[in-house]
């Protein structure tokens, strides 16, 4: 391999957000363009990685303060992913069913160690692997304290001329813990301290940052917005600009194609009108919605983060004010948005349903049967789902932060895609959502743009050359130094 992706998630393997997407298709698309790549992610017990058969690489243990954990390196043996894919088998640590919660949703309360051990387990074999990674590509805080062990960890320092590149999905979560916890880390130099401090802890985000080659966001907005908000980190991610760029993430075209998608009902053949009607159809199988009016749905996690929280009241208003839409929403998450969303379908019969599950298949079909995607995101880094709706001729309606604001430009403007608002309020999300119904009215306007954004390019050839330009660069450093 030239690249290896170093990451807690990798679709269809294991996902809990745009993460798993992220690392399960640009490694394919890095391939398909001549450069070699695989990914590592711990091995979960999810249904897709007990179905695979799985090849032992390397065993070795890693040690956390006194205790020491085996561990064994395993590969998936066909390479089903077009690339390949291998799992860190660590007995007790992520052999559960969820990636970073157990199904009840409580999240698992020794994360750091988890993490730790994974990181040390992946440095080691590659450590006794014969030929080394030209790249070490780490993604989010889980992975954040690599770029830290290889320049100061004797135990690691052999691999310290090997670049590594950091990218950050999501720069709300930082992975701190106290001091209180230094003895579970690997032995490190003296100086390198001050390293690992941010605000009298140790927060790996922050030490990625400051240790990594390169660091990467995946949408140029969200860079710029990450220096302007990224609780704690601003002025250390201004500092570090000079090698940093946000790179829009882009959609694997096979997986989300709506002329091969076996997950929806009806394919798209030519005609666009004629493939909305009929997969609009189907809905009335799973929800109890008129599908006489615009239909306007959420498909994520029900928190704060994406904005869920403001749904229960907007449809309130929205429906009372007599604007002529409809919702369904699909997703999990907060318990109290469940509670508040259960009751809505029975004060309004025919205009709310909801879905409070994780259904990758029922997901395809809203994506090819609505009218509208609403993604009221307080922080949305790079957004995959306004790309998936476009691709199936759903117009996105979102407010205007990070990738949402790349790639979705109002209506209002020229080559618009969708319907934006700025400020996370009621106001400004009721008023979207008004634009919206009426622009649905507007039948040859709103058919015209139905069809040109089915047409739009967002799969990963563009971001991989971009990637690839970057380990390019990293490398050259490299042997220049050497």
């Amino acid at each position: 391999m030239e690249i290896l992706h170093i990451s807690a998630e990798c679709y269809p393997a294991a996902k809990a957000g745009g993460l798993g997407d992220v690392a399960g298709a640009l490694p394919k698309y890095l391939n398909k363009i001549g450069t070699k790549a695989g990914v590592v992610i711990p091995k979960y017990g999810t249904k897709w990685i007990k179905q695979q058969e799985f090849i032992p690489v390397f065993k070795g243990a890693v040690r956390l303060h006194n205790d020491y954990i085996p561990f064994t390196i395993e590969k998936e043996k066909e390479d089903k992913l077009g690339f390949p894919l291998f799992v860190a088998n660590i007995p007790g640590k992520f052999d559960r069913p969820g990636v970073y919660a157990d199904e009840a949703g409580r999240p698992y309360d020794d994360e750091l160690s988890r993490s730790l051990s994974f990181q040390q387990a992946v440095l080691q074999w590659i450590q006794a692997a014969p030929g080394k990674p030209k790249v070490l590509h780490c993604h989010d805080h889980h992975t954040a304290l690599i770029p830290f062990m290889v320049k100061y960890c004797p135990e690691y320092q052999s691999l310290a001329k090997i670049p590594t590149a950091f990218t950050i999905h999501n720069g709300e979560y930082h992975g701190t813990f106290g001091w209180d916890k230094l003895y579970l880390l690997p032995f490190f130099e003296a100086g390198a301290r001050a390293i690992l401090d941010w605000n009298n802890a140790i927060n790996p985000l922050a030490v990625a940052i400051k240790c990594a080659w390169r660091v990467t966001t995946v949408s140029p907005s969200y860079l710029g917005e990450l220096r302007q908000s990224s609780n704690g980190l601003e002025h250390l991610i201004a500092h570090e600009q000079h090698k940093s760029v946000g790179i829009l993430n882009g959609i694997d075209s096979q997986v989300w194609d709506p002329k091969t998608d076996s997950y929806i009902h009806t394919r798209l053949s030519d005609d666009m009108a004629s493939f909305k009607q009929a997969n609009k159809a189907v809905l009335s199988q799973h929800f109890r919605i008129d599908l006489n009016t615009p239909v306007l749905t959420f498909i994520g996690r029900l928190v704060r983060e994406k904005g869920a929280d403001i749904i229960p009241d907007l449809v309130q208003r929205v429906l009372h004010s007599g604007i002529n839409i409809s919702f369904i929403i699909l997703g999990t998450g907060e318990q109290y948005l469940h509670d508040a969303l259960k009751h809505l379908p029975y004060q309004f019969p025919g205009r709310f349903d909801v879905a409070l599950e994780y259904n990758e298949q029922l997901a395809h079909q809203l994506y090819a049967g609505s009218d509208f995607l609403f993604m009221p995101s307080r922080v949305e880094p790079c957004g995959l789902n306004q790309m998936y709706a476009m691709r199936y001729g759903t117009l996105p309606v979102v407010r205007s932060v990070g990738g949402l604001k790349d790639t979705v430009p109002d209506i209002g403007e020229v080559a618009g895609r969708g319907i934006r608002f700025d400020h996370f309020n009621l106001d400004d999300a009721q008023l979207a959502i008004y634009r919206a119904a009426e622009f649905y009215q507007q039948k040859a306007a709103f058919q015209e743009v139905r069809d040109r954004i089915s047409k739009l390019d967002f799969s990963w050839e563009k971001s991989a050359l971009e990637y690839n330009n970057i380990y390019q660069q990293m490398t050259a450093i490299a042997q220049s130094a050497s």
